[in-house]
């Protein structure tokens, strides 16, 4: 393809110097128009002049760029810059939700645009802006009087840099955990191999990272019990440098939320959610608790059945409790001998280079786009991969979609993760033209080893499935204000969208179609494909029951009071909920990185978000995913809409109903428990 597109992919260049001084020139920018807004005269007040839309997109695209250098930059002085900018823009953004005058502006503007009858003339998109921008006035509580006003500025600031350093530690956390081959009995030589090797006291050590791809196969494959407690016990206490700063937050959020007038953090949180209370949280989750109970019990009597087994066999001390050590363990065993599945083979079928490209082709004849790569791009490290979109029959420039760029290599000081930033928004610029979104997916897959090529756990596929849908989210939303581009929606609806995508992963002809076997390069066989089929809900009890855990725990802390010992509560309230014990409390609550990263009140929506999820694949996907007809349904009723619109409404246009549980249900428990049937 030899169109230019009409706007130039940005470039990644920045000195730390650059990052400090554009940032600060961007405030004083903002700052003076923001001025220019707040000394408006009231009569003067109208939707062109007090909107800040164009002002704030501008800001966002010079501010999103540089603060992401953190999470991906190979270098310490930029990724300090970065972060040193995100800390200017978040004071910035304090400063600014509390401008009273120009809040004073936005509401004059609104109540011109009534009484002058102009408001019926404005799209109903203008209209929400004009909306949530008087409703993020009062939330930021200007309504107040000015001393409680300047007491919230300070607690807001306090708040936002407390976060900031949570996530600094988290991204730059980088210990080591370390065990003799011995001790890694059972974990895969081909990761063992990747391990840094050194001796000490005349003893040959691995030095296993906490991150992902290095410490998950020891707390799955390691034989020895104690080589896991190790494992175990030394991640969840690897940011223990973090629980002060929880702990300070948490009693920040207390008081913003009782300055603002609401009873919790929770209420704060979900009043501009789908869900809109703290309370429907609490019985959303002990609904569903209540249901997965008797389903997570079986669930452990059959792996603790096993763990007896194999200590007796042995010879391994056995007391007839189950773990948090012996949960992904025996969780693994049990799909190995009961479905004969053994998860290292099927990762030889999902070598990177096979399955990333598949899942993009899926994906472009899905939702009717093309990637072409830009060779020679400008980026922030060699291995990123960067592209253009564009629609699948584009003739000219007008088929231009956006930018996407790929970063899925594990190195060091790099976000540990797998997430999608949405660095640029997709908007209407004045005079028509339009200003394209690039989005960045940033993940961990797993490297060559000196025997094998980088090859991807079926999970990783899942994970890279749901990851890419969050990418289109951004890349296909249509909208006027970058406010409400792409995944700008109620945060207990944004995951919907890229989980239903994961239903891609458990389809047999779309393993068949992204699995090459890396020396034969045959495909998964049906018998496999069956048994990974199969796998998808067994323990499912276990499985949820330990994200309702994080949920509630979330939830807790955010309701309650009073401030606790929140290392005792995180072990207290895993062994109640997630039934799995523990000997040493260690502070996991520190490495909770949801909490303070934008998900706080917020982790339940991982499973509010599931049930339209499985709504919306049964009654539009189920019967043929790879259907392009769909995928363009999908692309203009659900992705196309962005915020712009209530989210229930986007679902009701999809599902041509409004949506429920059943699907939810049925997919868990194989029927639907009689109560639940209920419109959500």
């Amino acid at each position: 393809m030899t169109i230019t597109a009409p706007q130039p992919p940005p470039t990644w260049e920045h000195s730390a110097e650059d990052i400090t001084k554009l940032t600060k020139q961007s405030i004083e920018e903002y700052r003076a128009i923001m001025d220019n807004v707040g000394g408006l005269d009231p009569k003067d007040c109208t939707f062109e002049s007090v909107t800040l839309a164009e002002a704030d997109t501008k800001f966002d695209n010079v501010t999103e760029p540089l603060a992401f250098y953190q999470n991906v930059s190979p270098t310490k002085e930029l990724r300090d810059a970065s972060n040193g900018a995100e800390s200017l823009v978040r004071d910035f953004g304090v400063e600014a939700s509390m401008r009273l005058d120009v809040f004073e502006s936005k509401v004059a503007a609104e109540k011109n645009l009534k009484e002058s009858g102009q408001w019926d003339k404005l799209t109903p998109e203008e209209q929400r802006l004009v909306e949530k921008m008087v409703l993020d006035g009062t939330r930021a509580g200007l309504a107040l009087p000015e001393e409680k006003r300047n007491e919230l500025t300070t607690l807001k600031k306090e708040l936002s840099q407390v976060c900031l350093e949570f996530s600094k530690n988290f991204n730059e956390e980088n210990g080591v955990v370390s065990f003799t081959e011995e001790e890694l009995k059972g974990v895969p030589k081909d990761v063992i191999s990747g391990y840094t090797k050194r001796t000490e006291g005349g003893k040959e050590l691995y030095d296993v990272t906490y991150k992902t791809p290095d410490i998950f196969p020891v707390l799955k494959f390691a034989e020895s019990p104690d080589t896991r407690k190790r494992a175990s016990e030394g991640f969840e206490a690897r940011l223990a440098i973090n629980v002060p700063l929880l702990d300070k937050a948490l009693e920040l959020r207390r008081k913003i939320a009782s300055l603002l007038g609401y009873k919790t953090w929770a209420d704060y949180i979900t009043e501009v959610k789908m869900i809109k209370t703290g309370k429907g949280v609490q019985d959303f989750l002990d609904d569903l608790e209540s249901k997965l109970r008797p389903v997570g019990e079986k669930d452990k009597k059959i792996l603790l059945a096993m763990k007896k087994k194999e200590h007796e066999a042995k010879g391994f001390p056995f007391d007839g409790k189950f773990y948090l050590w012996d949960y992904r363990y025996y969780d693994r065993k049990y799909i190995e001998e009961s479905l004969d599945l053994d998860d290292m083979l099927v990762k030889e079928y999902f070598p990177v280079s096979v399955v990333v490209p598949t899942i993009l082709t899926i994906y472009q004849n899905l939702l009717g786009v093309q990637f072409q790569e830009l060779k020679g791009a400008s980026t922030w490290h060699p291995e990123v991969q960067a592209f253009s979109v564009w629609e699948k029959d584009a003739k000219d420039e007008s088929g231009f979609v956006g930018y996407c760029y790929l970063d899925l290599f594990p190195r060091a000081n790099k976000y540990s993760h797998a997430a999608v930033w949405p660095i640029l928004s997709g908007y209407d610029r004045p005079g028509g033209k339009r200003s394209y979104p690039l989005a960045a997916m940033v993940a961990n897959l797993a490297k060559p080893t000196p025997d094998k090529p980088a090859l991807m756990r079926h999970d990783d596929v899942v994970t890279f499935f749901h990851e890419m849908g969050h990418v289109f989210h951004g890349l296909l939303s249509r909208t006027k204000f970058a406010r409400f581009h792409g995944t700008s929606v109620a945060r207990d609806f944004v995951e919907a969208p890229s989980q239903m995508l994961e239903n891609w992963c458990w389809e047999p002809k779309v393993l068949e179609q992204m699995s090459s076997h890396y020396e034969t390069k045959k495909p998964l066989s049906p018998e496999l494909i069956e048994k990974i089929v199969k796998s998808r809900y067994v323990n499912v009890g276990l499985f949820y029951l330990r994200q309702l855990f994080f949920a509630k725990f979330d939830l807790k802390v955010h309701t309650d009071q009073e401030r606790e010992d929140y290392t005792q509560l995180w072990n207290d309230l895993r062994e109640k909920i997630s039934l799995v014990k523990y000997d040493k409390a260690t502070p996991g609550q520190a490495s909770f990185g949801h909490i303070t990263g934008g998900y706080d009140a917020g982790y339940y929506g991982y499973t509010y978000s599931l049930v339209f999820a499985a709504d919306m694949y049964a009654t539009v996907f189920k019967a043929d995913p790879l259907d392009p007809a769909r995928g363009k349904l999908y692309r203009d009723k659900i992705l196309r809409a962005g915020g712009s619109r209530e989210e229930l409404d986007s679902l009701k246009d999809f599902l041509g109903r409004p949506p429920n549980s059943d699907a939810f249900l049925q997919e868990l428990f194989g029927t639907v428990p009689a109560s639940q049937s209920a419109n959500l």
